[in-house]
């Protein structure tokens, strides 16, 4: 798995309307691509998905300055948009 060579899009996307929960399903259609997330505490951050489990998401996340390996549970995503 290698990271994204460029950072991601210089903007805040708008918040969709928050999901009950967010399923594999629905976030896997956001793999390798740059994808905003709206976690359920804390700040929204770019993240780019390169793998979806049953429970989980794993990729980078950009920190501001450059992409780094994370992975999060998917009920500790409040929403997303990916571009």
């Amino acid at each position: 798995m290698q990271a994204p060579t460029a950072p991601p899009p210089q903007f805040i996307p708008q918040q969709q309307a928050s999901l009950f929960a967010v399923d594999p399903g629905s976030i896997s259609g956001c793999l390798f691509r740059n994808t905003y997330i709206w976690p359920v505490r804390g700040p929204g951050f770019w993240f780019y998905p390169v793998f979806v489990g049953r429970t989980s998401v794993s990729g980078f996340r950009w920190n501001g300055f450059f992409w780094m390996y994370s992975g999060m549970d998917l009920r500790q995503i409040s929403s997303f948009t990916c571009f």
